[in-house]
């Protein structure tokens, strides 16, 4: 039996859909479960962590990449490889310190937040989308990056664009010493 070449394409975006409505209602779930907005943001942090943890090793696989030799190649390959692969949307890149470890993923379209209008205003400090910080941070981890990720602008909190920012949180040189 022959398939139509356009079917893997629309089990992936009905895949993708099912994700985002999933996602929805973890969120929602975890707000009626946790009353602060910071034991949310924890809760999605950790689960993501997890995520990350593991996701590392699909993606060396699947990606085929190889070693990156700088920060700035790292953060490329996040938003190029890492993110149409997972998300299918690439980010923009843009180095935010001279020392050159740090930087933020800028999302023009956020998958993740297809199906939500705005946060309730009961919950303003409640950073949606961590689940992305965490994955990040634990992938990263796994291949001896320690780093620190986090929201830095939000469309859902009403800034123009959704904004990730990673820190490196060794110097280059100290990774080249461990050799």
């Amino acid at each position: 039996m022959s398939r139509s070449p356009g079917r893997k394409q629309e089990n992936h975006k009905i895949s993708r859909e099912l994700f985002v409505l999933t996602y929805g209602a973890l969120v929602a779930q975890l707000c009626k479960d946790y009353e602060k907005d910071e034991d949310v943001n924890i809760y999605l942090d950790r689960m993501g962590y997890g995520i990350g943890v593991r996701l590392i090793d699909d993606f060396l696989a699947r990606s085929a990449v190889k070693k990156c030799r700088s920060y700035s190649e790292t953060a490329d390959m996040i938003a190029q490889v890492a993110f149409k692969m997972y998300l299918g949307v690439t980010p923009s890149v843009s180095c935010r310190s001279a020392a050159g470890n740090e930087f933020s993923l800028i999302l023009d379209k956020n998958p993740l937040v297809d199906f939500v209008e705005e946060l309730p205003a009961e919950r303003p400090s409640l950073c949606y989308c961590n689940l992305l910080c965490g994955v990040i941070r634990g992938a990263l981890e796994m291949v001896h990056l320690a780093a620190e990720v986090t929201f830095l602008q939000d469309r859902l909190k009403g800034d123009a664009v959704t904004e990730i920012g990673i820190t490196f949180l060794r110097k280059p040189e100290d990774r080249k010493q461990k050799k």
